[in-house]
């Protein structure tokens, strides 16, 4: 398909997929999706990212047919116990004092769509947490303030330091949008590494 000279659109208004994509040097405009995020009953961690970035593509493409549309969503998983944004002081503490010396699976959908296809992925990355007392937890919140990342804390920021270890395909995922499965896309699709 040729998508060179139609409309790129993030389904998104978080910086943080912002700053990713730019990272590609592309231009595109970002759109909120306002779906409504309420996980379905019995809907497992892995289901529910995929359906909302399918959701979040199909949203924008009702007011813009003709663009290429990317989405994408993230959420979390401890001992059976989902992990979205915490929004607030109490609830991150909440999620990091459950983490501390567990593996944390993260899942990352990621939705590449355009007029004539849909393009679909999904990411795991592990994330061992260390062992942290309760006033480094706090301090770390108070400096960072991650009240809107999943997990509540930022990987690319000083919320490395809560880490044992990370086991992931792409380190851009756990950051919000699986960005090596995505530059292959657009690649693919000659918006990247195109001299034509």
């Amino acid at each position: 398909m040729n998508t060179k000279f139609q409309p790129l659109i993030l389904a998104s208004q978080s910086i943080y997929r912002q700053q990713l994509l730019s990272r590609l040097g592309l231009t595109f405009s970002c759109i909120a999706p306002h779906i409504d995020e309420t996980p379905l009953a019995q809907e497992t961690v892995s289901d529910m990212v995929l359906r909302l970035g399918k959701q979040k593509a199909a949203r924008i493409a009702q007011d813009h047919p003709n663009a290429v549309i990317i989405a994408s969503d993230q959420s979390a998983e401890c001992d059976g116990v989902k992990l979205g944004k915490p929004g607030n002081h109490q609830k991150a503490l909440e999620q990091l004092s459950l983490m501390q010396g567990k593996k944390v699976t993260f899942y990352t959908s990621l939705i590449l769509r355009s007029p004539e296809t849909e393009q679909i992925h999904s990411d795991e990355t592990h994330v061992i947490f260390r062992h942290l007392t309760t006033a480094q937890l706090n301090h770390y919140l108070e400096q960072e303030k991650p009240y809107d990342c999943a997990g509540a804390f930022k990987s690319e920021g000083l919320g490395i330091c809560l880490f044992e270890r990370i086991d992931s395909h792409d380190p851009s995922a756990l950051i919000g949008l699986p960005l090596i499965k995505l530059a292959n896309w657009l690649t693919d699709e000659r918006r990247l590494l195109s001299s034509s």
